[in-house]
């Protein structure tokens, strides 16, 4: 079946725009237009029109008085929430991953943890959330439980670019600490340690944020 011009559009839109709020390229409080979109991507109004719709669905922009979106900046007491919807999905993820985590799926994410460290080295704020959703990503996608995943997702993309724009609190020796104590975890098939390590990961202090305390 052909895919409609204005739905492909969308959904590549769609795609690309998400993937940049929830990486943390597009920064909190920034203001997007319907045109401006559209003249990025050379399409019409109408599918600019239908990804933002879609986005502002998931939580990832807010309408505001002057016709414009913008990428929401969260409140301190908004971050502790999803912060703690972290800590409740993502180590369950973690457990239901642990069965099916064989030493490829290991070793990748030993890759992506280098990357991380890199990242940190070298001051890449951009790059270590990419690194660091992808580290989270490749793990849970071993769970085979979409439901949950796609709800962790809708967290990820509120938080990212309040994570990003708050990197130089997340720097530091230990910023991939708890990541290898999961692989550590994953190669002794220890689901308990695991699921610690997750949790620990997701709910890793970010201090000065209205006084609440978040993780990413």
């Amino acid at each position: 079946m052909t895919v409609p011009a204005n739905r492909a559009a969308h959904d590549r839109i769609f795609r690309i725009l998400r993937s940049e709020i929830m990486q943390g390229e597009i920064a909190p409080g920034c203001a997007l237009t319907i045109r401006g979109i559209a003249e990025r991507f050379g399409v019409s109004m109408t599918p600019a029109r239908e990804a933002v719709r879609r986005l502002g669905a998931e939580g990832a922009l807010t309408p505001n008085k002057a016709g414009r979106v913008t990428v929401p900046q969260l409140s301190g007491r908004r971050i502790e929430e999803l912060a703690a919807i972290r800590a409740l999905l993502e180590p369950e993820l973690a457990g239901r991953a642990r069965p099916r985590a064989h030493m490829a799926l290991i070793k990748r994410l030993a890759q992506i943890n280098a990357t991380c460290e890199q990242a940190n080295v070298q001051n890449d704020a951009a790059g270590y959330v990419r690194a660091n959703l992808e580290f989270h990503h490749t793990l849970y996608l071993r769970a085979q439980a979409p439901a949950i995943l796609a709800l962790v997702e809708t967290v990820w993309l509120q938080l990212g670019p309040t994570m990003c724009a708050s990197y130089a609190r997340l720097q530091g020796a230990g910023a991939t600490a708890h990541h290898r104590k999961a692989i550590a975890a994953l190669k002794t098939g220890d689901e308990a340690v695991l699921k610690e390590a997750i949790r620990a990961d997701v709910t890793r202090d970010l201090h000065g944020l209205d006084g609440h305390r978040a993780g990413f």
